[in-house]
């Protein structure tokens, strides 16, 4: 098509060229791949690439679809193609290869979206940065010398940078959130149960964990979360199902007058910035502009025992997974499969008790229960969505003292120690205060997105984000779609690699 801009085009927009016959897959693919392998060495966004899949399955497209001949990039964690590899960002997983496709994949599948690659994840989804030992970090395409955020990282990368419009991604502690905001995107955390899990399993991160997409557009989210918006019967946790397409509330609109509590304090009680702080209170005056009813007013809740029974859960699932993958390596697991600070918590992890395990997850339904309670008052709840902008690469890793500290204690294999010092909790909780916003809405189940509707005075966009009573993710996208065609909303052009 003469004068197509590949970089141009949301998802849905692709899709509607590709439906009119203005353009063929195989074009919008070529433009597709072109864009990853001039972009990605400076950004190191995409670790697996799928050209020849891609070009294949580009061949023979649904046109039925909603982003029938979209390309789109998968993370390396959770989403499987059969036969693929997935690494889940450890060398521990450098030979693994699936051996079916996700309830994810399968959905995503009949949107006729185009798989290209896998992207860029710290260990195992760890961290809310990626830089992972394997790969080396991703950068963000805002500025190259600042994370774009993890654990869905790569996604956000490519997304912001325009290799594509859409990408996989999921949240269990603000994964899809945290990189959203760092890199300008919009990100919408489904409640839990909304999204396929399995067929490995039939929770993740005992439900904390969601699966969706980042995307520039709020309609190319919408339309995918209508596309794999399922039930699914193997899974752990259900929720109803939305009697209407999520598309159509991005141009809705909202017919009533909204009462939206909002605060700039951390749940933890530690520092948020003076610029996550002015990104809440400029969208407070917005809302309230539009005749909404907008008051201070912090969720009753306890952030610092939430924290706690988020890190307990944590633990444990880190070292649930060093425990499972003894069958994949095909021998006992040691210390030198996994980065050092993954073996650390997973010693952890086994010194914690089921006791604590248990209280932890009752801690999880009591807030649960708060937040209801919380949203027949309130219809939203509006935060930052991190405290801090983001770090510069490199910033948040152990330092030497603190590796040689972790490497004598995972010799010496004294996880219980470490537990009683509290010495890898604090280091948790450190990482944690830059974002203690977003773990909320995964331990109570609650949808929550993030917007892009400020910039710091270095360039960098800020996110603010909202919470929505469980269920409500329609309220939530019809915010999103009013909020995307006012002036505060930061346009993903403006990074350097779309210029």
């Amino acid at each position: 098509m003469e004068g197509f801009n590949y970089k141009d085009y949301d998802g849905l927009g692709l899709a509607q060229l590709i439906k009119m016959k203005e353009l063929h897959p195989k074009e919008v693919v070529a433009e597709a791949i072109k864009t990853i392998e001039e972009d990605n060495p400076k950004l190191n966004a995409v670790i697996n690439k799928l050209y020849l899949s891609a070009e294949k399955m580009a061949e023979n497209v649904d046109l039925e679809g909603s982003f029938a001949g979209v390309p789109m990039l998968l993370k390396d964690i959770a989403q499987e193609i059969e036969g693929e590899r997935i690494t889940l960002g450890s060398k521990a997983y450098q030979n693994y290869r699936a051996k079916k496709d996700s309830n994810y994949i399968k959905n995503v599948r009949k949107t006729g979206a185009i798989f290209l690659g896998q992207t860029n994840i710290p260990e195992f989804a760890l961290m809310g940065i990626t830089e992972p030992a394997i790969y080396g970090p991703a950068r963000n395409p805002w500025n190259l010398n600042v994370t774009p955020g993890g654990s869905s990282g790569g996604s956000a990368a490519a997304v912001a940078s325009g290799m594509v419009p859409i990408a996989g991604a999921n949240d269990g502690g603000g994964s899809i959130r945290i990189p959203g905001a760092y890199c300008g995107l919009f990100g919408m955390k489904p409640t839990r149960g909304r999204t396929p899990v399995g067929p490995f399993y039939g929770r993740y991160w005992q439900g904390a964990s969601v699966d969706l997409i980042l995307s520039r557009s709020v309609r190319d989210s919408a339309a995918m979360l209508d596309a794999i918006n399922v039930y699914e019967k193997g899974a752990a946790f259900h929720v109803l199902p939305f009697d209407g397409n999520y598309l159509e509330q991005v141009n809705k609109g909202i017919n009533q007058k909204l009462k939206i509590a909002f605060t700039v304090q951390s749940p933890l009680g530690t520092e948020v910035h003076p610029e996550c702080k002015e990104a809440v209170f400029k969208t407070a005056k917005y809302i309230e502009g539009l005749g909404h009813n907008v008051v201070e007013m912090a969720a009753p809740t306890d952030g610092k025992s939430l924290a706690h029974s988020y890190l307990t859960m944590y633990f444990g699932e880190v070292a649930a997974q060093l425990a499972s993958l003894d069958d994949i390596l095909g021998k006992k697991v040691t210390m030198n499969d996994v980065e050092l600070t993954t073996w650390i918590i997973g010693l952890v992890g086994k010194a914690t008790s089921a006791e604590e395990f248990v209280l932890s997850i009752r801690e999880w339904d009591k807030a649960a229960m708060a937040m209801e309670s919380f949203h027949e008052t309130y219809d939203l709840y509006l935060t930052p969505t991190t405290a801090m902008p983001p770090a510069e690469i490199g910033e948040l890793g152990p330092s030497k003292t603190e590796k040689l500290a972790m490497h004598a204690a995972g010799k010496l294999g004294v996880g219980g120690a470490l537990k009683k010092l509290g010495i890898v909790e604090q280091v948790a909780e450190n990482n944690l205060k830059r974002t203690p916003f977003t773990q909320l809405a995964n331990l109570t189940g609650q949808p929550a997105m993030t917007v892009p509707l400020h910039h710091s005075q270095s360039g960098l966009p800020v996110g603010v984000q909202f919470m929505a009573a469980r269920g409500r993710e329609d309220l939530l996208y019809s915010l999103a779609g009013i909020l995307e065609q006012s002036d505060w909303w930061v346009p993903v052009q403006n990074n350097p690699f779309f210029r």
